[in-house]
């Protein structure tokens, strides 16, 4: 009985996040036109209140189209693998009411997830055989194995600062001061790091569309293109409210929680209105030469400002 309780909370959860994932890309068409002085999206429903339920219904009857020369099998499973990914990651959150699946190893959980996105992206790419695709795929996996060293090593320092690798403790010791105010620069670099994580502007490499067409998707189209879509966004919204449980503190049942992802998710956007593509050498520079340093200094710092506290 147990379990089958976890699994209709787990259920609700993702019917509720592929929702969150339908405003956030309404959001993001409404801001990013108020950026562009220009309309979004204002015909369906009141003030284009449902194009995302329109845009999923037209994408998801359209025919389905095959490269003839495509790897079949990888080629269509490849997307409903990003999707699963992008959604059993969420089982992290520690929740405190209806069962829900959180657990003590969820930081380590997190990170094996984030390490099994990049595969889909490759086998996208590759399994199309097409060579914008594999090239977008080739970018996806040097970036991805770039970011997730500092990601990894951020985690670490508060891994040790708070003592375990829950994610339900960093709420308890953000209480009265907020980890964004303990160490500011290790939350920008974990924004710029998430910004490249989920292949966002000016990180956007795997799916560079002035030299790449569509990177890795290009040759996907109805169906298959939607859930690489809502993979992409469901991983914003999940860094989003990361973010905030990570730096900005808060109670995962609270109402100023959420305003706070939406808040963060928000600045997703604004940076992708703002900001113009980075050249690709530059991208591996600053992930090599600036993020990892400060990242191993503020490792070694929080391990030996632990290590007073347990001595004094």
């Amino acid at each position: 009985m147990m379990w089958l309780v976890s699994f209709v909370n787990y259920l609700v959860l993702i019917i509720c996040v592929l929702v969150g994932v339908a405003f956030v890309t309404l959001l993001e068409r409404k801001i990013l036109g108020f950026i562009q002085i220009r309309l979004g999206p204002n015909k369906v429903g009141y003030m284009g209140i449902l194009q995302p339920f329109s845009d999923a219904v037209k994408l998801f009857c359209k025919e389905q189209t095959m490269p003839s020369s495509s790897n079949y099998l990888a080629y269509y499973l490849s997307p409903v693998f990003s999707l699963f990914l992008a959604l059993l990651v969420w089982v992290v959150m520690p929740y405190e009411m209806g069962m829900m699946m959180g657990f003590f190893m969820s930081v380590l959980f997190f990170l094996c997830c984030l390490s099994f996105g990049v595969y889909s992206t490759m086998v996208a790419g590759w399994s199309s055989n097409c060579k914008y695709s594999l090239l977008g795929s080739l970018r996806a996996v040097a970036q991805t194995i770039s970011y997730e060293v500092s990601l990894a090593l951020i985690l670490l320092s508060y891994i040790i600062l708070v003592g375990g690798f829950s994610l339900g403790l960093f709420s308890g010791y953000q209480s009265s001061l907020w980890f964004m105010f303990l160490s500011f620069p290790l939350s920008l670099i974990w924004f710029a790091s998430c910004l490249a994580e989920t292949n966002r502007t000016p990180f956007d490499f795997a799916e560079g569309e002035s030299e790449l067409v569509s990177g890795f998707n290009t040759e996907y189209s109805s169906g298959g293109f939607a859930l690489i879509f809502m993979a992409e966004y469901a991983s914003i919204l999940f860094m989003s409210v990361l973010f905030v449980m990570i730096f900005l503190g808060g109670e995962v049942c609270s109402f100023m929680f959420y305003l706070k992802s939406v808040t963060v998710a928000f600045i997703f956007v604004w940076v992708r209105g703002t900001l113009p593509r980075l050249r690709y050498d530059k991208l591996m520079y600053l992930a090599w030469k600036s993020f990892l340093p400060v990242s191993i200094n503020y490792l070694i710092f929080f391990s030996g400002f632990k290590s007073l506290c347990f001595l004094f």
